[in-house]
C-alpha cells in the first residue's frame, strides 16, 4: 500500500508490465520499424502498432502497451488513452473468432436482435464474453454498411449475410468444432490474431482479399453502376402522381423531388398562395 506524507492511502502500487521474451520482442521490433517508417511522424503509427501487439496475444496487454510506448517515445498513459478509446482493441483475452451480430436499426428489425438473443442462450455467454473453450467471443455491433444483406453477422470482420437464428447457431457451432466455414463474400476466414496483423498493415495474402475479389455484393454495387452509366437510370416519378410535366421540370435537377416548385404545382389538390407579411 502506498501513502502520501499526510498518510492518505493511494491504493496498491502498479507493478511494472513484464516484457516480451527476447525472441518475440526482436520480431515485434522489426515489424514496428517497418510500420513506423510509413509515417512522417512516428506517433501516427500508434493505431497499427496496437493492432500489431494485439496480433501477438489476442488482446492489448499491459506488455503490449509498454512496448508501443517505448518504440514511439510516448508515455504508457498516452498509449492507454488510445487503446481504451477504440472498440476494436480488446482489453481482455478473447476468442479465436469474434462473432459480431449487427443490432443497428435495419438488421435489428430484420432479425438481428433475435439472432443476438438466441446466440447468447446457445453459447451461454453475454455481450463481450467468450466461450469456455476460448473459441468464440460474442458481441453486438453497430452498422457495418451491409444493410442490403440484413441481418448480417460478422466473424473477424468477414461477412455472413442474410442470417437467421438457425444459420447463426450452425455458424458458431462450426467455429467451435473447427469445421470449415466460408464467408458469404470476401476472403477466407482467419483467426482474430491473423486479422489483427492484417489490420496492422501487413500483406493480406488470402484468396479473395485482393482487388476484384468480390467482397461487395450485387445490391451494394447498383449505385456505383448507375453512377458509371452502366445501367439505365431510374424513372423519375412525380410526387402524388401528377403536377409539373416532365418537359417543364428544370433540367439541372435529377429528380422532381429536388426541384423547387410552387405549392399549387407540387400539390394541385391543396393550392395555397404565398403567406402574406404582417401589415400587408
Amino acid at each position: 500500500m502506498t501513502t502520501t506524507p499526510e498518510g492518505v492511502s493511494l491504493g496498491m502500487p502498479q507493478l511494472p508490465a513484464p516484457d516480451y521474451p527476447a525472441d518475440v520482442r526482436a520480431r515485434l521490433e522489426a515489424d514496428a520499424r517497418e510500420i513506423i517508417a510509413r509515417y512522417p511522424d512516428s506517433r501516427s503509427a500508434l493505431l497499427p502498432l496496437l493492432h500489431l501487439v494485439q496480433s501477438q496475444e489476442g488482446h492489448v496487454t499491459r506488455t503490449g502497451q509498454r512496448f508501443c510506448a517505448e518504440v514511439l517515445g510516448l508515455t504508457t498513459a498516452e498509449v492507454t488513452a488510445v487503446a481504451t478509446f477504440y472498440s476494436m482493441y480488446r482489453r481482455k483475452p478473447s476468442g479465436d473468432y469474434q462473432v459480431g451480430v449487427c443490432t443497428n436499426t435495419l438488421c435489428a428489425v430484420m432479425g438481428g436482435d433475435a439472432i443476438f438473443e438466441a446466440l447468447q442462450d446457445h453459447l451461454g455467454v453475454g455481450n463481450g464474453e467468450t466461450t469456455g473453450d476460448g473459441k468464440v467471443t460474442l458481441e453486438h455491433i453497430e452498422c457495418n454498411a451491409a444493410c442490403d444483406f440484413a441481418p448480417v453477422v460478422m466473424v473477424n470482420w468477414e461477412f455472413f449475410d442474410n442470417q437467421t437464428v438457425d444459420s447463426a447457431k450452425r455458424l458458431v457451432d462450426d467455429l467451435r468444432e473447427g469445421a470449415e466455414v466460408e464467408p458469404t463474400r470476401g476472403a477466407r476466414l482467419c483467426t482474430f490474431k491473423d486479422t489483427a496483423r492484417i489490420l496492422a498493415g501487413f500483406p493480406d495474402e488470402r484468396e479473395g482479399a485482393v482487388e476484384g475479389g468480390g467482397s461487395a455484393g450485387h445490391a451494394s454495387l447498383v449505385g456505383l453502376r448507375l453512377a458509371k452509366g452502366e445501367s439505365a437510370p431510374a424513372r423519375v416519378v412525380h410526387p402524388r402522381g401528377g403536377g409539373v410535366p416532365q418537359n417543364q421540370r428544370p433540367a439541372e435537377h435529377p429528380s422532381s423531388h429536388d426541384a423547387p416548385q410552387d405549392t399549387s404545382a407540387s400539390d394541385p389538390s391543396h393550392p395555397a398562395g404565398p403567406v402574406a407579411e404582417e401589415g400587408e
